[in-house]
């Protein structure tokens, strides 16, 4: 079997697992506050050139995305963001089981923009019922978005300055964070995701690591407490340096970066080959997910012959979109296998 199923299917760096036994017979405190966690909030502070953020370890991303967000909202408020967004999609109602809703937004490639948003907060506070409505209180986006696709700074930055326009914080979800800037696409930096965002999150389960995520508060306003938060959603691992550990590997001779362009290597094989054979997408192929349309029979065949991936969803009668995933240890050989395919 190949898979191509998505960018958490392989275990992690070699370099995590070497320090991982190194370090085993260390005593440590517990919780997050042992001198690895600290080097690695260093390194990351440094990485995104705020050396005043605040650095949190958690363990994946759906935890990560409830927990930043419940810790922001009051009880009468939602998350805006796209209706194909992680948070409205695929995380089972983690959100609403935290009491807030998510006030979707209609998107064709997975991005929302400043205009949809300045909107969306204008039509609630118009409303003769605004009391009513569950108040927008934080907006959400992913970076890489649900559909593979990136903003632009241009994009961006206005999201952010909308957003402080009306008082409520702009949340980066960046479970696949190395892989958006690493694009050939993107025209953004750690630092802007640093600077154009009030809280984000840097992905460690499908960039490299075994598990874990980095959530990052550069807004002093949403710093206080936030670790009650975190205990309070079961997200304080006893053993926290086993997560301090990681980071501080991924994010040591910029390895990070180094392994998010091996996937989008990778990734950039696979399209450049499938545009060679007349093959159509369903968005701009531009990072490590790629949708491509295959007729019925061609998805039946790559599955009879041993490849997995998903489907994302009938184009017409005959037709659906997929969606292949690279990662930072995908072989090339697999990429050669599956053209071969074609």
């Amino acid at each position: 079997m190949i898979r191509f199923d998505s960018d958490y299917i392989e275990g992690c760096i070699p370099e995590i697992l070497e320090a991982l036994a190194k370090t085993n017979s260390e005593q440590t405190v517990g919780y997050g506050e042992d001198p690895h966690c600290e080097h690695a909030r260093e390194l990351i502070r440094k990485a995104i050139g705020k050396e005043d953020a605040d650095v949190h370890f958690l363990v994946g991303g759906t935890q990560a995305n409830t927990t930043v967000i419940a810790s922001v909202l009051r009880p009468h408020q939602g998350a805006l963001c796209a209706e194909t967004g992680h948070i409205a999609c695929h995380e089972t109602g983690a959100l609403e089981a935290a009491g807030h809703k998510c006030l979707t937004l209609p998107t064709e490639d997975g991005t929302i923009t400043a205009e949809q948003v300045e909107a969306a907060i204008q039509a609630h506070y118009s409303d003769e019922s605004f009391e009513h409505i569950v108040q927008p209180g934080l907006v959400y986006i992913s970076y890489p978005t649900e559909s593979g696709t990136l903003y632009s700074r241009t994009q961006l930055k206005a999201l952010y300055e909308t957003c402080q326009k009306y008082d409520i914080p702009l949340f980066i979800d960046g479970a696949r964070l190395g892989y958006g800037l690493c694009s050939r696409y993107s025209d953004l930096t750690m630092q802007d995701i640093a600077s154009f965002s009030d809280i984000f999150y840097i992905g460690g389960t499908k960039v490299g690591a075994l598990f874990g995520e980095a959530v990052v508060i550069t807004n002093p306003k949403y710093k206080k407490d936030f670790r009650y938060h975190i205990k309070q959603r079961g997200g304080m691992l006893a053993k926290g340096r086993m997560l301090g550990i990681q980071f501080e590997e991924l994010f040591t001779d910029d390895r990070y970066m180094k392994i998010s362009r091996h996937a989008i290597a990778m990734a950039e094989k696979l399209t450049d080959g499938l545009r060679a054979k007349g093959v159509e997408f369903r968005y701009e192929a531009v990072t490590n997910q790629i949708f491509p349309v295959l007729s019925n029979a061609k998805i039946q065949e790559l599955r009879d012959a041993g490849f997995s991936f998903h489907t994302w969803g009938a184009v017409d009668e005959d037709r659906t979109a997929v969606r292949f995933v690279t990662s930072f240890m995908t072989p090339e050989e697999n990429i050669e296998a599956l053209l071969a395919r074609f």
